[in-house]
């Protein structure tokens, strides 16, 4: 993990020509209730079996609850070899802190493969 980074960065972020890649850790369930706009979801525990997806990303923030567990999923990240000259950042206070719009999915997320 290079740092932590807060959701005013992140916002900004969002809004240039070049945004971070949002991986949204949390269950499907939680993130189809509401996410940040753009971010894609990767369980946690799918992370180890997903994280090669994320090799093309130049820069990667992790999102969960509260931003403790996002911690360790941007070490998780940063350790793999694909991923290892990203920028990979925490969003610190996690979604609690989130103060940007959100959405939601209308449907049920699909049953995870993994």
């Amino acid at each position: 993990m290079d740092d932590e980074i807060t959701p005013e960065e992140v916002a900004e972020l969002l809004d240039s020509d070049d945004p971070p890649r949002i991986v949204d850790i949390r269950s499907p369930g939680a993130f189809a209730r509401e996410h940040i706009p753009g971010s894609e979801n990767i369980p946690f525990g799918e992370l180890p079996d997903r994280v090669e997806s994320l090799e093309s990303a130049e820069r990667i923030v992790t999102v969960c609850p509260h931003g403790q567990a996002s911690q360790q999923a941007a070490r998780l990240i940063k350790s793999y070899e694909g991923t290892a000259g990203a920028r990979v950042e925490s969003m610190k206070g996690g979604l609690a802190a989130w103060e940007g719009d959100v959405e939601s999915s209308s449907e049920e997320p699909a049953e995870s493969p993994f």
